[in-house]
């Protein structure tokens, strides 16, 4: 299902390039069909009025998810892109989905079942139309041949993955998983994908977790650990800054460099879960009472 509450699809449009509006995760652990995608409006102070909420989505038989419903209930990241002119949102899910949908309206132009197993983490739209996700328990991250409306894939080894990202200037795609970050060169062609190891960052620590642009600096990237969050420069291949932030399930910036952040809370369903987006530069709280929330993504296509 997907609904667009206010505002009108223009306008939507509009404050995702401005990077006003922000996605969340909102799980639910205990009632798979509630968990959903959530576009919210920073600008307004009660996330729990109608206002705030621009646009959700789950999957559903109407919008052509059938046969892949039971593998939703722990939406786990979301992303705004573009391909041929049009918006499009990527979707993961922890019990499997990988999935490619319109964006307002929500409709399935590819997905699979990753497996449940396999935990994915994290999905990133390819220039050629293919799509990458990265699964923790799995170890890996594949490229799936969207393109081609296919489900079949190559794969990349990579223990403990969280994270893919693109990166247009350099033509890479960037991989989290422990304490590696790695640039994987892609060639070949869509139907036959070829996957070549570039420069490798290894992590001052172990346990990473977010992997996400910072808006208007072309060259940082933000990663998060277990135990601390690094802005990596990809021109240099080094960590360039760290702040001392344990705990970082996810981690973007908006264009005006105004952090957006999530981390577990007490009292919430899961021990990573919680109710609370947190921003800083300026700080912010904003709460969405009785929600379960994983990720919260600054809604932009842009890859840096």
């Amino acid at each position: 299902m997907a609904v667009l509450l206010t505002p009108s699809p223009p306008e939507a449009a509009g404050a995702a390039e401005a990077g006003r509006l922000v996605a969340i995760t909102d799980q639910d652990y205990d009632n798979a069909s509630a968990a959903r995608i959530r576009l919210m409006d920073p600008a307004v102070a009660n996330w729990n009025t109608a206002a705030a909420q621009k646009w959700t989505w789950s999957p559903t038989n109407s919008n052509g998810f059938s046969g892949l419903t039971s593998a939703w209930g722990l939406p786990s990241d979301v992303k705004l892109r573009m391909k041929s002119g049009a918006y499009v949102a990527l979707v993961t899910d922890s019990r499997g989905l990988a999935g490619l949908i319109s964006y307002p309206a929500g409709q399935r132009l590819w997905a699979t079942n990753v497996g449940s197993a396999n935990n994915p983490h994290s999905i990133e739209l390819l220039p050629d139309g293919n799509v990458a996700v990265a699964a923790s328990t799995g170890g890996f991250v594949r490229i799936y041949k969207a393109s081609q409306g296919s489900a079949s894939y190559i794969a990349y080894p990579l223990p403990d993955a969280h994270g893919v990202q693109w990166d247009p200037a350099r033509q890479l795609l960037w991989v989290l998983g422990g304490s590696k970050l790695a640039g994987l060169k892609l060639s070949g062609t869509p139907a036959n994908p070829v996957i070549t190891e570039g420069p490798v960052i290894t992590l001052p620590t172990a346990g990473g977790h977010d992997l996400t642009p910072v808006l208007e600096n072309h060259d940082l990237l933000w990663v998060s650990t277990g135990s601390t969050v690094y802005q990596v420069s990809k021109s240099a291949e080094a960590v360039v800054a760290s702040f001392d932030q344990a705990g970082i399930k996810s981690i973007s910036s908006m264009p005006n460099a105004q952090q957006v952040r999530t981390s577990p809370k007490a009292g919430c369903r899961t021990t990573w879960c919680t109710d609370t987006v947190n921003f800083a530069v300026p700080a912010a709280t904003r709460t969405l009472t009785g929600a379960e929330i994983y990720k919260a993504r600054v809604w932009s296509s842009r890859y840096e």
